[in-house]
């Protein structure tokens, strides 16, 4: 036998030797610390307990949803909705709109309370009280005079009854 086919095949047989044994050693992983893992775990998993009595946020306003203690399911087929009426105040119509010289109110009132409608400009500020009084429960049509000096412009129509206030955009010419 010649040298160089000998040599060829120590070669080899080192080559394949030195490739099992690599791929049977971790040489570039690290073996994980069970002990050190462990209480990593436990100090990023654990919850921290909160001692003393906090309440729940309750919004005041539903802003158009139902709150959940209000809808009751009566059976599988039916479901009834209780809506709790509170509203005190309801503006169904402001007209004319552009105003010239006088406004029409078209106002629903639950029960007999305070009422007063003030004029605002476009800041907030209040520029004309047109009533201050005691308005009666049911359906009511109101006519009030807009004073000249009123600039023509747009303004906002703030109505307040008792705790209750409607604001409505109005346009004087």
């Amino acid at each position: 036998m010649s040298v160089k086919p000998t040599i060829t095949l120590l070669l080899n047989i080192f080559c394949f030797l030195g490739i099992c044994m690599s791929l049977s050693f971790t040489v570039f992983a690290q073996k994980p610390d069970s002990s050190a893992s462990a209480i990593r775990y436990k100090k990023l998993f654990s919850t921290p307990q909160i001692k003393g009595s906090v309440q729940s946020f309750r919004p005041k306003y539903n802003f158009g949803f139902i709150p959940y203690s209000e809808v009751s399911v009566t059976s599988k087929t039916t479901t009834s909705l209780t809506i709790k009426q509170d509203k005190l105040l309801s503006v169904l119509k402001v007209y004319p709109n552009p105003v010239e010289d006088q406004v029409n109110l078209v106002i629903k009132m639950d029960r007999e309370s305070n009422f007063s409608v003030k004029i605002m400009d476009l800041l907030g500020n209040e520029v004309v009280t047109l009533a201050n009084e005691r308005a009666a429960a049911g359906e009511q049509t109101k006519t009030y005079n807009v004073p000249e000096r009123l600039n023509p412009g747009i303004y906002f129509l703030k109505i307040i009854s008792g705790s209750e206030t409607v604001v409505k955009r109005i346009s004087v010419l």
